[in-house]
């Protein structure tokens, strides 16, 4: 999904409400909230580029992210599930799968409560104090692990944003994170004083346990395994039939289905609509 599209998905939310007169609006906040978690505040080398948002007429949703790592052509995939979901800035994932595990910026980690809000705190105080903190730790020798965090903080460059973190004086952690501009180098850059400064060390421990795929995903591609698949699709149809759905609906998803899994007509490799 180009992320164009992924853009999008507010006003697909929206649009769909409308129909089913659900309240869009904690939709929209969880769709924005979870995507800008997994983009920032969990920094563990993936670019997100894939965000599917599902819901159903009580307004239960969830989540299917899914990020690239470009240097090592792995892919992460992260999962929310609103049933599951007690705060969107704590252990809010349902699981995170990945075939290989690395140290991990985790600001949304339990043991990373501490740091969550002295990073708050700290974007609330004056630009000018952050930004000398900032240039005086660039020429401290710091552990190893800490290369994460170094390796292309700017502190002239973080001016501007950090004027607008003061001005903005966000009450908590999410707050922070979900103000225009405030990205995975701002966040970085405040975990890095709250811990070097005020003792507040963030979690670097890397969430992803395990993964699951048809293959492809995990940097080595391999034949594909036709009788998963077809369990794959079976899995799907009856999840459909068993939705509830209007028997159009129905219909109209089970259509869909077939359009995605059909192989392309002979001479053309072209993907499904």
């Amino acid at each position: 999904m180009r992320r164009d599209q992924g853009r999008r998905t507010p006003d697909e939310i929206v649009s769909w409400c409308e129909k089913t007169g659900g309240d869009p609006v904690p939709l929209v906040a969880a769709s924005r909230t979870s995507a800008k978690v997994d983009s920032a505040a969990v920094q563990d080398g993936y670019q997100i580029y894939h965000h599917a948002f599902f819901f159903d007429r009580d307004g239960e949703w969830a989540v299917v992210q899914q990020g690239m790592n470009e240097t090592n052509g792995m892919a992460r995939r992260y999962h929310w599930v609103s049933s599951r979901l007690d705060d969107f800035v704590c252990e809010p994932h349902a699981a995170i799968c990945c075939d290989r595990r690395a140290p991990t910026l985790n600001l949304v980690a339990r043991d990373s409560a501490s740091a969550r809000t002295t990073a708050a705190e700290l974007a609330r105080e004056t630009p000018v104090r952050l930004v000398s903190e900032l240039i005086r730790l660039k020429h401290l020798a710091l552990p190893r692990r800490h290369a994460i965090l170094m390796a292309d903080i700017a502190p002239d460059c973080l001016g501007a944003i950090l004027t607008k973190t003061y001005e903005a004086q966000a009450a908590d952690f999410r707050e922070l994170l979900m103000l225009p501009g405030v990205g995975a180098k701002t966040l970085r850059a405040l975990s890095l004083v709250a811990e070097l400064v005020y003792g507040a060390a963030p979690s670097f421990d890397d969430p992803a346990r395990f993964a699951f795929a048809h293959g492809g995903k995990d940097g080595i591609p391999y034949p594909v395994d036709r009788p998963l698949y077809d369990q794959t699709i079976d899995l799907m149809q009856r999840a459909v039939r068993r939705a509830k759905l209007e028997p159009k609906e129905e219909l109209q998803a089970l259509r869909r289905l077939d359009r995605f899994f059909l192989p392309a007509p002979t001479g053309r490799q072209e993907p499904p609509p």
